[in-house]
């Protein structure tokens, strides 16, 4: 290993820093975004935690991951499970593409991946009132007390989150959010927060759903009008049933908001400058989620079915992928001073350079680099 002196870490900080003050980590988003666990960092029950490898090739990006964050997590009251690792392989589009036509509903289980290899489900709990098919469990208001401190729970054995993951990043309305993580369409998942206009001018602002609960006291007809049944009623609103207990108590109104049906828009964003299609968290103006969340109820995006469902998430990556180095963000082929410079350009900021995984970019994946020399 070289040893650098303190005269010559100044001199990469002021020089080359300053040389690269136009450039970013050189990897596209869907790569560079992860957080990639290369000091065996534990979670859960000792399991190795966050994303384990990421490879790509021009069509596809491949993120290996075991479902469990290296924050702590647990205990859910009133839940028997218990996670473990998922041993996931998820495929992730590079270049996805709008679904033409009717959207793809977001189905049960896994819908997409934070960026520290956590699974992402939709807003439902998977019940429905007496079994019918027609009133759908919010899974934010009816399994929240059993959510611990990060928003997160297991469904027996896979953690994920119903809502934005608490514990991933910072929020602050001082900067466009990071990419914190993908739909199974390709299409990326951001934090609260972005610019006020679509071409990426005006203030940082936070990005609004245009969903609102839906002004009932009986549950006799759906969002889209149609006139139920009584058989097919749902139970009138109370203190049992509050509104919002149930997915069918929320309407879209086109214009409410800043995000469509599927909770996307397309935009500028500083990863994508000539703009993406991009879902965003939503949280109303307390703070509190806001349906429907991040994902959905639909897919913008042509699904990838490869990673749903219960034997999706298993894909093995075909011969020629290239792995991609953390430890190598400018990918010279080795780290180096051109590595280090990118990272003093990142210093304070959340995601890609955030080595280890301490949920920012600091003196320590600094030193990290250091000892790679």
């Amino acid at each position: 290993m070289r040893h650098l002196g303190p005269i010559r870490i100044l001199n990469l900080a002021s020089g080359l820093a300053f040389s690269l003050t136009s450039a970013a980590l050189s990897a596209p988003p869907q790569v560079e975004c992860w957080r990639v666990n290369v000091t065996d960092r534990a979670g859960y029950n000792g399991i190795f935690a966050d994303v384990r490898s990421v490879k790509y090739n021009a069509s596809y990006v491949y993120v290996s991951c075991s479902s469990i964050p290296s924050y702590s997590i647990g205990p859910w009251p009133g839940n028997p499970g218990s996670p473990i690792d998922g041993g996931w392989t998820f495929r992730i589009n590079r270049n996805p593409q709008p679904k033409t036509g009717t959207k793809t509903a977001t189905g049960m289980g896994q819908i997409g991946v934070w960026m520290n290899g956590v699974c992402i489900y939709n807003a439902s709990d998977a019940r429905s009132y007496n079994n019918r098919n027609i009133w759908h469990q919010n899974a934010i208001v009816v399994e929240a007390p059993g959510f611990d401190s990060c928003g997160g729970h297991p469904a027996m054995v896979q953690y994920h989150n119903h809502q934005n993951a608490s514990c991933m990043f910072t929020e602050e309305l001082v900067s466009h959010s990071p990419i914190v993580g993908f739909g199974f369409d390709g299409f990326p998942v951001y934090g609260p927060y972005g610019f006020a206009n679509t071409d990426g001018s005006g203030d940082i602002r936070r990005i609004t759903s245009s969903y609102r609960l839906r002004n009932i006291s009986t549950r006799t007809t759906l969002p889209n009008g149609t006139v139920l049944t009584t058989l097919n009623y749902g139970p009138p609103v109370s203190a049992t049933y509050p509104l919002g207990y149930y997915i069918e108590d929320f309407e879209y109104v086109a214009g409410l908001g800043d995000l469509d049906t599927s909770n996307v828009r397309f935009c500028v964003t500083p990863e994508y400058p000539d703009g993406t299609w991009a879902y965003f968290v939503t949280h109303n103006s307390n703070g509190l989620p806001s349906y429907p969340y991040m994902i959905g109820p639909t897919y913008h995006g042509t699904l990838d079915t490869t990673n749903t469902g219960p034997t999706g998430g298993k894909v093995v990556p075909p011969a020629g992928v290239t792995t991609y180095n953390i430890l190598d963000p400018d990918e010279s082929g080795t780290t180096d001073f051109g590595d280090i410079a990118l990272l003093l350009l990142s210093l304070g900021s959340y995601g890609p350079g955030d080595i280890d995984g301490s949920g920012i970019v600091d003196g320590g994946d600094i030193a990290l680099l250091l000892l790679e020399f």
